[in-house]
């Protein structure tokens, strides 16, 4: 390796070629998916990983997707195919080995130099509409291990060598999965991502030399750490323990789980540490995490409630340690546990826990819990199109917003959930209308549901959606209404999820928080999402903020007044004499 050091301009170019590869690969799955995950909704996450297995850029990816993971995947395959050579693929989606879930199937590349060297190693991972479960759903909340589960699960299986496809892995996967054409579409599209991130990654290299790159990632990780020390050290000391609750499931006790996460912050140190280790083991239900899962989503906390300038790669990861116990639900679950929706319920209270720990430790750190998921609206349909005769299996992503508060503005409203980092979008109502036999009534923002505070959190979304024709059978897992998000340091809840069907004649029935509905024709169903929590005393908050929340009917008059000391007129603009004399009492 060179011995000379990058300048500070040669740094930011190379981050920025490194980033900007990560993006081609990105647009490519956007742009040639076939399914709506992947084309409308963007779920899936691209990444460069060094040989040494570090994660070094992720652009615009999901954080629960990228942040820990793709270092474990790789290390898997190397270990599995110790001979590595270019024009090599490998599928992996095991959570045993370092996949989040089994619906998130992963692609990984290795870049080897024209001297045979394994240099860097290029990412894609795609969420499944359909990756054979034994349920038309890629969140299986009720799966009582990974055999009901029933996912293709792939541990860095070969699926390409010298750049051709390995057939008898595309037949099983096409034999097994309900929709074999969307899927081959979806394949392509995220082989044609990182062979495109390879091509350009053989030119980078030629163009600024191999070793020159691994200086670069040795120094871009010394400076990121250094960022992530800085802001460490300006974190009060302390300890405090942070505790988020998932609401009753399938396979869940009566009561729910309480995920709870121990925070150490030692600013002399520049070092946070979370333990997740004093929770319950593994559960029969597929809302285990998986480790991949349980350490990004501790980390996701952590980079919520700090300086948001701190790159996000394996220099700064130095920082943060993540103690985990083994056969835990919110640690490292081991084979056959299912750890199906390991990506969202429980990872989503891990993150929030961490955040609400922190928060706890001081004003102007820390977050507002962010919203649950799955709600109805955001659940994955399917059934055989009675427009056309064939079937679909698709997640719609129509509505949802979750988002929290932080110390220093409101909330990102589309979040959706905290591990999702609000880098998923929202389907086109006329797109999802188009490709799955459905109709969309209404859709919208519920007033006051925003989690109150000097910043507000998200307010919950409601989407009526129904069958057209034929019968439609919707699969989801809303958490959220037992235990709707908390707000922090004198902030309010968000609002709560819900879900009901409203049949034929007219008559509303409330569904589970759980489950698989078949709606016909004529039958609709309305789903509620969480909002998200807010921070800091309400009454602290700006009145003409207050009044713009009420001028755009996110907030009523009566709310604005007995939640945060504000009096409107009719026309809501703020009445001064009479909000001083609100808050002048409430003080007293």
């Amino acid at each position: 390796m060179s011995t000379d050091l990058l300048n500070g301009a040669e740094l930011a170019i190379l981050n920025s070629r490194f980033e900007g590869i990560v993006r081609k690969m990105a647009n490519t799955l956007l742009r040639t998916g076939r399914s709506g995950v992947l084309n409308r909704a963007k779920d899936f996450s691209c990444c460069i990983v060094t040989a040494g297995c570090e994660l070094l850029a992720a652009a615009e990816s999901l954080p629960i997707h990228v942040l820990s993971g793709p270092d474990i995947m790789a290390r898997t395959m190397a270990q599995f195919h110790p001979v590595l050579k270019r024009g090599d693929a490998y599928f992996h989606n095991s959570p045993y080995h370092g996949c989040s879930h089994a619906a998130d199937l992963t692609i990984l590349v290795p870049v080897i130099d024209h001297e045979g060297r394994h240099r860097f190693t290029v990412l894609a991972k795609a969420h499944q509409a359909d990756i054979g479960n034994s349920e038309p759903t890629t969140y299986m909340a009720t799966a009582r291990d990974i055999y009901n589960e029933g996912a293709l699960i792939f541990p860095a299986v070969q699926v390409q060598r010298d750049y051709r496809d390995i057939d008898d892995i595309i037949r099983m996967c096409e034999l097994r999965i309900r929709v074999p054409e969307q899927w081959r579409g979806d394949y392509l599209a995220t082989i044609g991502a990182v062979r495109i991130g390879e091509r350009e990654l053989l030119a980078l290299g030629a163009d600024v030399g191999w070793d020159r790159l691994d200086q670069f990632a040795a120094q871009w990780f010394d400076y990121s750490e250094a960022l992530m020390d800085d802001a460490i050290r300006a974190l009060p000391a302390g300890n405090a323990s942070g505790q988020s609750t998932h609401d009753p499931f399938p396979g869940l006790p009566d009561d729910g789980v309480t995920i709870t996460a121990h925070v150490a912050v030692k600013p002399e140190e520049g070092r946070v540490a979370v333990d997740l280790t004093d929770n319950v083991d593994c559960l029969p239900s597929g809302l285990n995490l998986s480790e991949a899962c349980a350490r990004t989503a501790a980390m996701i906390g952590v980079f919520n409630s700090i300086d948001h300038n701190v790159p996000k790669n394996a220099g700064a990861f130095r920082r943060i340690d993540v103690a985990l116990r083994r056969n835990c639900i919110a640690g490292i679950t081991e084979h056959p546990h299912s750890c199906s929706a390991a990506t969202t319920n429980i990872s989503d209270r891990v993150a929030n826990a961490v955040q609400l720990a922190l928060a706890d430790l001081g004003e102007g750190i820390g977050m507002a819990e962010v919203g649950a998921v799955i709600a109805p609206s955001a659940g994955v349909v399917s059934g055989v199109d009675a427009r056309n005769g064939k079937p679909f299996v698709n997640q719609i992503f129509l509505a949802f917003s979750a988002g929290a508060a932080s110390p220093h503005s409101d909330a990102w409203w589309t979040m959706i959930d905290v591990g999702n980092g609000g880098m998923c979008g929202l389907d086109g109502v006329e797109l999802d209308e188009l490709y799955q036999p459905l109709l969309v009534e209404r859709r919208g923002f519920l007033t006051d549901t925003e989690g109150a505070g000097r910043y507000t959190g998200a307010p919950s979304t409601i989407v009526e959606f129904g069958a057209v024709a034929g019968s439609i059978d919707v699969a989801y897992g809303a958490d959220g209404h037992v235990n709707p998000p908390k707000g922090v340091r004198g902030g309010g809840c968000g609002g709560r999820a819900d879900q009901h069907i409203r049949r034929a004649d007219g008559s509303v029935e409330r569904l589970p928080a759980c489950a698989q509905v078949r709606m016909t024709q004529g039958e609709a169903i309305l789903a509620t999402s969480t909002g998200g929590g807010g921070y800091g005393d309400p009454y602290a908050r700006d009145p003409q903020a207050v009044a713009e929340d009420a001028r755009e009917g996110w907030v009523s008059i009566d709310r604005a007044r007995t939640v945060y000391g504000v009096a409107l007129d009719s026309n809501g603009a703020v009445i001064e004499a009479e909000t001083a004399a609100l808050r002048t009492r409430r003080a007293a």
